[in-house]
């Protein structure tokens, strides 16, 4: 078999060497070049073959973003992976890099060199893999232009779901939704910025989210939809009491919780041990939301690696709470919202592009004044 073939860019010769041991060390990859910065990555990209980019953010020359943004000109579909350190300039800088293309990142480790190894271990080369796969299927295309990327297990979705599935939610079946909870991971920034967006200012419920990000960069996502959108969006903070049309990300590396206090409904954050490998985790916050509206959930879930939120899904369904998912076509990694569809957890299977109108069309079941979806 073939090795994944990796192309190291980063302004310091020390990070070089880290990331290129400690892929070499992995039997299914080989670093096949490495460039101090981005003008001389993309010099070397004309004679190098490469399946996937490591990017520093903050390079002489042309940095990080600038390189991406060159690079999609030419090669719209090699992977890059951006590796960036965990502050506000490096967490704004991979935002906007991932949406002028990049395809994911992972922040730079503290301490020392065997912690820094299993940082890359277990963050960046299953990301390496995945975008390499994820690339090379993309190439295999029909005539027609049809993905022959195999089946990801043995159910998918229908390419027009049963009508009962396509219905809108009528009052007498399913419950009035007064929550919309959402995770989301791998590709969530760019899906998020379409989905946010799309929500009306009158929108009314609040709308929980787990986005999987570490310190810093929630704030810096927060306040990038934010910016776009007609919904409030906010880091969210131990003690805020929820409100209708505002959007609360979990912070960076705490858990988020939903409780009840009198008759307000406050965050809750944590550090408890991760769950799925990750802090915040959707699962948290979905049993928290489970146990606090029941079947007034409305459960979100989004592209991501993983099965992150599967087992939140089942506590939702437990309580007659209702669940949909990104469809498969549109997720850049169909993990998350794939176990929960493959489980016959999923009310509906919907594009990115209808996910806000279908929250929109389920909220207003039960209110006297439904919104018609248009942003106001």
């Amino acid at each position: 078999m073939q090795k994944i073939r990796v192309f190291v860019v980063d302004d310091s010769a020390v990070m070089r060497r880290l990331l290129t041991d400690t892929l070499e060390a992995d039997p299914e990859l080989t670093v096949v070049a490495t460039a101090p910065n981005g003008r001389i990555a993309l010099a070397k990209l004309q004679t190098t073959v490469a399946d996937v980019i490591t990017m520093d953010v903050e390079m002489p020359e042309m940095d990080g973003l600038e390189t991406v943004m060159q690079l999609r000109r030419s090669h719209p579909n090699l992977p890059v992976i951006m590796v960036s350190a965990v502050a506000d300039a490096g967490a704004a800088v991979t935002l906007e890099a991932l949406a002028h293309g990049a395809s994911d990142y992972v922040t730079k480790p503290s301490g020392g060199i065997a912690l820094a190894k299993e940082h890359f271990r277990t963050e960046l080369i299953p990301k390496l893999k995945l975008f390499a796969r994820l690339s090379e299927a993309k190439g295999r295309t029909d005539a027609f232009g049809q993905s022959k990327m195999p089946a990801s297990g043995s159910f998918r979705p229908r390419a027009a779901p049963p009508e009962h599935l396509r219905a809108v939610p009528d009052g007498r079946r399913v419950g009035r939704v007064d929550i919309v909870a959402l995770g989301i991971s791998t590709g969530g920034p760019n899906a998020l910025h379409v989905l946010i967006p799309a929500l009306p200012k009158t929108l009314a419920v609040p709308v929980v989210l787990v986005q999987h990000m570490p310190p810093v960069f929630t704030a810096r996502l927060a306040e990038r939809l934010e910016k776009d959108s007609a919904v409030t969006v906010r880091e969210a903070a131990a003690g805020d009491e929820l409100r209708a049309g505002v959007v609360y990300i979990a912070p960076g590396n705490f858990h988020m919780t939903v409780g009840r206090e009198g008759t307000k409904t406050r965050i809750g954050v944590n550090q408890a041990p991760p769950e799925n490998s990750c802090r915040p985790a959707a699962d948290v916050l979905f049993r928290s939301v489970a146990a606090v509206y029941g079947r007034a959930t409305l459960a979100v879930v989004m592209t991501g690696m993983g099965k992150d939120g599967y087992r939140g899904c089942e506590a939702i369904k437990a309580v007659h709470g209702q669940v949909i998912v990104q469809d498969e076509a549109t997720s850049v990694v169909w993990g998350m919202p794939g176990f929960v569809a493959k489980a016959r957890l999923a009310d509906d299977i919907l594009p990115l592009d209808q996910l806000a109108l279908e929250i929109v069309r389920r909220v207003a079941v039960g209110r006297e004044a439904p919104n018609n979806g248009a942003r106001v």
